[in-house]
């Protein structure tokens, strides 16, 4: 291996009902398919050197996934972009490509610490939704079960989320043609949630609004990851902190 690559790639639409290990196969025929000079280990049997972190779970969108390749030769982050991009399915967009060696110090998971995630929740009232957050915030734990590979887990939800605001469409709106049909309001919680373990997902989040405070928004919610890296670097705006230190869309 010559050079580390640092990709960061996104999960939309129907591909957000596919699993990890799926997304991983798929990944790994488009980087055979765009005749990347990927590394493999030694040994009896070799792997090519493919690192993912930080994965978005089965069921969520994501603007921010991130992987990085190992190649045998030094590749141009941008010709490797537009190859690997153009080998996937719709639905999953490679967004940018850079050198690791020059994405700031540290390894990629390490500074993976924290997420943040966007819920819309169609039909929901603001002002329950607000009420809710308020008393989520204010509880000093949330204790929260989910089933896991190893069983029933009970973890608290409150601990790891950093911050939870509430936005959206305060009412009814018209959708503005002759019929003047009406749309149903929107709550939007952004959430910036640590990386702990057990990990603390927004359907964690979701289950301890209903738990204390009753709030469970009338249809399921539509989850998208915006960003994850430093704690410090998840201000409530899309970024992409993970490749230098500056925040930005441009890695």
């Amino acid at each position: 291996m010559v050079q580390r690559l640092r990709v960061r790639y996104a999960k939309r639409g129907r591909l957000r009902f596919t699993s990890h290990r799926d997304i991983s196969r798929a990944l790994e025929r488009a980087v055979r398919r765009a005749d990347i000079p990927v590394a493999y280990s030694a040994g009896f049997s070799p792997h090519p050197k493919i690192s993912y972190a930080g994965a978005a779970p089965t069921g969520v969108a994501s603007e921010a996934e991130y992987l990085e390749i190992g190649v045998s030769r030094a590749c141009d982050p941008r010709r490797l972009r537009a190859d690997l991009d153009a080998s996937l399915p719709p639905g999953l967009d490679v967004l940018d490509v850079v050198d690791a060696a020059e994405a700031g110090p540290g390894n990629l998971a390490d500074r993976l610490e924290a997420s943040l995630w966007e819920a819309r929740l169609t039909g929901a009232d603001p002002a329950e939704a607000g009420a809710a957050v308020r008393e989520f915030l204010a509880a000093p734990s949330v204790p929260v079960e989910r089933l896991t590979k190893k069983g029933m887990r009970a973890f608290d939800a409150r601990q790891a989320v950093h911050s939870l605001t509430v936005a959206g469409e305060a009412g009814q709106r018209t959708d503005g043609t002759a019929g003047q049909k009406p749309i149903q309001s929107c709550v939007i919680l952004r959430m910036v949630v640590r990386h702990e373990t057990p990990a603390v997902r927004p359907d964690d989040v979701l289950m301890g609004l209903r738990l204390v405070a009753g709030f469970a928004p009338p249809s399921p919610p539509s989850v998208t990851r915006l960003a994850q890296g430093p704690l410090d670097a998840m201000t409530g705006e899309p970024a992409d902190p993970l490749v230098t230190d500056r925040v930005g869309g441009d890695l």
